[in-house]
């Protein structure tokens, strides 16, 4: 992860834009209507196999890391996006067991206030639990 002491920084793969649709919310009209999201995810895995092999079997596949993602909005429904974002975090880690860390993004696109934003969000960096 970034902020390792003596250590290199881990290589990264990033998947941003995301656009994916689910409940969540805390107002009475987010919890009946789906409303659109968009997931940013930079995942921390040693790319070193990968970039000499050239096989996709030595690297994350970030189609089945899109799927788990989507999956997992589609079938949580959490007030809180930090509570989304801590969902997401735990299904990817599930994806591969060579993904050493993570930084995820989630952020409403029409966010329910009355004010001109164009998003709100959370970012959660996480670490592969032991």
């Amino acid at each position: 992860m970034p902020d390792q002491e003596a250590a290199d920084p881990p290589d990264q793969i990033s998947v941003h834009g995301l656009r994916v649709v689910g409940i969540v919310g805390v107002l009475p009209e987010e919890r009946v209507r789906a409303q659109p999201l968009q997931i940013d995810l930079d995942l921390y895995i040693d790319l070193t196999a990968a970039g000499m092999s050239d096989a996709l079997a030595d690297t994350v596949d970030y189609g089945a890391v899109c799927d788990s993602l989507n999956r997992t909005v589609e079938t949580s429904q959490p007030e809180l996006l930090e509570r989304l974002a801590a969902q997401l975090a735990t299904a990817v880690f599930a994806v591969d067991p060579r993904i050493e860390g993570l930084r995820i993004s989630v952020a409403k696109l029409r966010p329910p206030v009355p004010h001109d934003l164009a998003t709100s969000g959370v970012q959660i960096t996480r670490r592969r639990p032991a």
